[in-house]
């Protein structure tokens, strides 16, 4: 059985589990923090970082954008990446923007994790500043649309709002849901979903 290692509150780690529920595909669930002096994760990712994918023959992939492709080739129903071409491209995009829109997140909440006479203003500013123009760009992009790439379910939904999830975990006074309602309403109908309920960070 393949296995998957990472943690809880990692977004890109959700971001895999999501897909593998909507998948509906068995997998087992190793939590490993990577930055614990007990983790193992280096021996299956020489960069140190989550999630890994252990296949059945041991070898392995990181980088969650990988995992999800991986994932959803490897079972063709309930394909969560269009086929054709423009959707497929579009659905990438908006991958690569609610990812980028975490990854600036992450060096947010990092930087502030810094004492204070260690911290940067310059730094927290310039990651601010990529938050809130991915969350604008995120928000006219999706408009009136039922969801992001339109009128289907998509990886591109996963990751915006494995995104906004860890925004509300981490970033709890950013106040994307009174500037972007929209992103608001589409977080809360992904929150119905199985998939988004039994990955939610605690």
């Amino acid at each position: 059985m393949m296995k998957l290692i990472g943690t809880t509150t990692s977004p890109y780690t959700r971001k895999v589990r999501v897909v593998l529920a909507e998948k509906r595909m068995e997998c087992e669930f190793v939590v490993d923090a990577p930055n614990t002096d007990t983790s193992t994760v280096t021996r299956y990712n020489p960069l140190g970082k989550i999630p890994v994918l252990v296949l059945d023959d041991e070898s392995t992939l990181f980088d969650s954008r990988v995992i999800a492709e991986y994932l959803d080739s490897a079972s063709p129903g309930n394909r969560l990446i269009p086929e054709e071409k423009r959707p497929r491209i579009q659905a990438r995009r908006w991958e690569a923007l609610a990812d980028g829109c975490t990854d600036a997140a992450v060096a947010l909440v990092m930087e502030k994790r810094r004492p204070p006479a260690q911290q940067s203003a310059e730094w927290i500013a310039r990651q601010q500043g990529k938050v809130d123009r991915a969350l604008q760009m995120m928000a006219d992009d999706l408009a009136a649309k039922a969801w992001c790439t339109g009128d289907f379910f998509s990886l591109a939904d996963i990751a915006l709002g494995c995104c906004l999830g860890w925004l509300e975990l981490r970033l709890p006074d950013l106040p994307w849901r009174r500037n972007h309602p929209n992103l608001a309403r589409l977080a809360d109908k992904l929150a119905l979903r199985p998939s988004f309920k039994d990955t939610a960070p605690v």
